[in-house]
């Protein structure tokens, strides 16, 4: 099951570093959820983020810092994706409710193990 999760190829840009990877689709996150290690390949500084964040669930005895990432997701425009900045490094990228779906339009097809993505529409 864990190979049919919906994982997004994204690219994730800070002041000038750029990094590739993929993250996992999760309408039942609250928040985006940005894992230690990627954020350091960002070159984000733990001790310079000071607004901290509280997670929940599996992920409440980290701390994490927010922070706020421009994202490019396929060839649509650019967007600023805030995230939760984890302590955490055995979590995957996590993309949720605020503010990835805020941002984009998702339908699932579970059953194929597929989905569409679209930004959203209007302002």
């Amino acid at each position: 099951m864990v190979d049919r999760m919906p994982y997004l190829p994204l690219t994730l840009s800070l002041d000038g570093q750029s990094l590739s990877t993929e993250g996992l689709l999760d309408t039942g996150a609250s928040v985006n959820v940005l894992p230690y290690e990627l954020g350091t390949q960002l070159g984000l500084i733990w001790e310079n983020e000071t607004l901290s964040v509280v997670l929940a669930g599996n992920l409440a005895r980290f701390e994490a810092r927010a922070v706020v990432v421009d994202a490019q997701v396929s060839s649509f425009s650019r967007v600023d994706l805030a995230f939760a900045w984890t302590r955490a490094t055995d979590v995957p990228l996590i993309l949720g409710q605020a503010n990835f779906f805020f941002e984009f339009e998702v339908c699932f097809f579970r059953a194929r193990s597929e989905f569409e993505i679209c930004p959203k529409q209007g302002g």
